[in-house]
């Protein structure tokens, strides 16, 4: 599949605009407190990297396996075309915290996962954090494959499962998280999307998404 395509298909400049307002938001309003200002954080699956280029830390790594990775990257920020399975550049024990949002939703197997998983290990630092955003099947439910590239629907347990079996310790779970799409009727706007992130109840109104935290083990 040409994912550089599907993604010229799927997001207007409109959308990418808006996209990066609402992570503007969710990084300085949420995201951060997770991140020191001297960590070295990798985003997995950075695709426009509206994560990494917002995220205020001592070194920045994006990765993805679509080459236009590098078009998107901040200068600050050190782009890398690789597979999650095998992030040769990257040593062992050099990451603070590895970020992935609506990521492994896309790869073609379960065995696929557990590779990545095993090598954002292998590269994170002992009691290095690996966050995960990725839409939760037990919410989502039927609108999951509204998107031709989804491959594999996860709920917030099953996940977790994954993680742990993988040698991670689970440090925080809310399935309900964020909505579905930043086309999802709400919220709207960025005032209104920081609005969202205070009052956790919103959370549990709109949110199909779900956020995970774990540390390595």
């Amino acid at each position: 599949m040409d994912t550089r395509e599907t993604y010229r298909m799927r997001f207007t400049e409109t959308d990418k605009k808006k996209k990066e307002q609402m992570w503007q938001v969710l990084v300085r309003h949420y995201l951060q407190q997770y991140v020191k200002k001297d960590f070295v954080v990798l985003d997995l699956g950075a695709g426009y990297c509206e994560f990494i280029n917002n995220i205020v830390c001592g070194k920045k790594y994006a990765v993805d396996v679509n080459p236009e990775v590098k078009n998107y990257a901040d200068a600050g920020v050190e782009a890398l075309v690789s597979k999650s399975t095998e992030i040769s550049i990257i040593p062992e024990n050099a990451i603070d915290l590895v970020f992935c949002s609506n990521f492994f939703e896309h790869l073609p197997d379960r065995e696929i996962v557990l590779k990545t998983l095993q090598e954002v290990k292998r590269i994170l630092k002992p009691q290095g954090l690996i966050i995960v955003i990725s839409p939760n099947i037990s919410y989502v439910r039927w609108d999951f494959w509204n998107f031709f590239d989804h491959m594999l629907p996860f709920n917030h347990q099953g996940f977790c499962e994954a993680l742990a079996v993988s040698g991670f310790e689970i440090k925080k779970v809310v399935p309900r998280f964020l909505p579905y799409t930043t086309k999802s009727r709400l919220p709207q706007s960025s005032h209104l999307f920081r609005f969202y992130l205070r009052f956790s109840w919103c959370w549990r109104l709109f949110g199909k998404q779900m956020l995970i935290v774990a540390e390595k083990r």
